[in-house]
């Protein structure tokens, strides 16, 4: 056997793979022989029947499936021996296999069509600056939690007659049109100027709107029209709701059955107290939220400022080749930049695990998923109150539903994730900015993949 590469660029190359009878006839006598002893003929006793008989019959598909079984893991081994760093899978040349004639050919040559990326360097140094931005809990956002606090845990009616600040739940549909969807409203979202058409309403009574004059806040807007927000921002033009129920909220008091309700009894048992563990919860909420941001943000920054050459257009081939007809050059069109950057974190996260020799071991796998499975039924007790019990449930959800071990990959590849982050935030300068809340949900929209 004789493999070679042929470079057509930093980035494209062909492999070459020629075979010669000698390459592939031992095994494929070894196959002949094993259908000899298994095959079930007619005419012949089981495990005699000649070797004739069976090459004439099953000669060509064992040749062709040794040959294949061959090539393939030549290919394989050839790049993993050279440590080619290939993205997508190699494409063979299809149209040269198809010239070939097994009934008389001895000799073989296989091509298959690689995309390359060559070795580059990452920044890993203080030089490196990102902005972590930490959420201000001010008063404004201690105030508007409070409410939603004393909303979910208010006295609930169904008054017959809507008033300010009152919820409607309904039909919507775009005036003209007789597709009706589920939807509902809170009235104090509703712009003030807007506010006046939907009070006073009762059931079956129906109130006409101008979509982008009655509401701007993006999720309530979702809600009412109950499509995406990206769709709900999209709607312009008159629209008609018809309730089908009003509902009115009566604002729980601040007092110790709040407290109790909200936190457990008696964890808090004072208005200071509640007020001050409502700001420690939304604090380390946004902690959470923080995190994730910031590390949207280094992944963003290393994507643009690391110089990867890329096989762009063997991608966009591999792509269309193996997507079933999927993958249109339309499709592509949209979707192949974020497509490659995707592959370019890839890389780089890779380079990381490679060049610190970042391992993740099973025991901390093991580890994780006990962390995870504790979390879910509140808390570590539930590992000692099951014993070794546990250690099975453990076992168990590592293996997934089909006992293939997905959840085993899935909490794998997190804790891979964290490992390398982690590396990256003790190598890099980080700087913290005080941001307010409304300019944070506009720093996270703009980094929504």
């Amino acid at each position: 056997m004789n493999i070679t590469l042929d470079k057509k660029s930093a980035t494209d190359g062909l492999i070459k793979i020629q075979l010669t009878e000698s390459d592939y006839q031992k095994k494929v006598e070894e196959k002949v022989r094993d259908y000899s002893r298994k095959a079930n003929i007619n005419g012949f006793r089981q495990g005699k029947v000649p070797l004739g008989v069976i090459k004439k019959m099953f000669g060509k598909g064992i040749l062709v499936d040794e040959v294949n079984h061959l090539i393939s893991h030549s290919v394989s081994d050839y790049i993993r021996d050279n440590k080619l760093r290939v993205l997508g899978d190699p494409l063979p040349n299809e149209e040269k296999a198809r010239t070939i004639d097994w009934d008389i050919q001895k000799d073989f040559e296989f091509e298959f069509q690689i995309g390359m990326v060559e070795d580059f360097a990452i920044d890993l140094s203080k030089k490196v600056k990102i902005t972590s931005h930490q959420i201000d809990v001010d008063q404004k956002t201690i105030d508007e939690t409070l409410e939603d606090i004393k909303r979910r845990f208010g006295k609930r009616s169904n008054p017959d007659v809507s008033k300010a600040g009152d919820n409607l739940f309904g039909e919507v549909s775009k005036k003209g049109s007789d597709e009706k969807q589920g939807s509902y409203i809170r009235i104090s979202l509703v712009e003030k100027s807007q506010q006046k058409k939907f009070i006073g309403l009762k059931k079956d009574d129906t109130v006409e709107f101008d979509v982008e004059k009655t509401l701007t806040d993006a999720s309530a807007l979702s809600q009412l029209l109950n499509v995406d927000e990206s769709e709900a921002k999209k709607a312009t033009g008159t629209y008609v709701f018809k309730v089908t129920n009003v509902s009115r909220v009566e604002p729980a008091e601040i007092n110790q059955e709040l407290f109790d309700q909200v936190f457990g009894k008696d964890i808090v048992k004072s208005e200071e107290e509640f007020l001050n563990k409502i700001k420690e919860t939304i604090s380390g909420n946004y902690a959470r939220e923080t995190q994730h941001l910031l590390e949207h943000e280094i992944q963003h920054y290393y994507v643009d400022h690391t110089k990867i050459n890329m096989p762009e257009g063997f991608l966009k081939t591999w792509l269309k080749t193996t997507s079933s007809g999927e993958v249109t050059d339309e499709v592509l069109e949209k979707e192949f930049n974020s497509y490659r950057d995707g592959l370019k974190w890839d890389l780089v996260k890779n380079k990381i695990t490679e060049d610190h020799a970042i391992k993740v071991e099973e025991i901390e796998v093991r580890e994780k998923a006990k962390q995870l499975i504790a979390e879910q039924f509140g808390g570590p007790a539930i590992a000692e109150q099951l014993g070794d019990k546990f250690d099975g449930l453990v076992m168990n959800y590592l293996a997934g539903k089909d006992g293939k071990g997905e959840n085993y990959l899935r909490t794998y590849d997190q804790l891979r994730h964290e490992k390398i982050m982690n590396l990256i935030k003790e190598n890099i300068t980080i700087t913290e900015k005080k941001v307010s809340l409304d300019e944070f949900k506009k720093l996270a929209e703009s980094h929504r993949h």
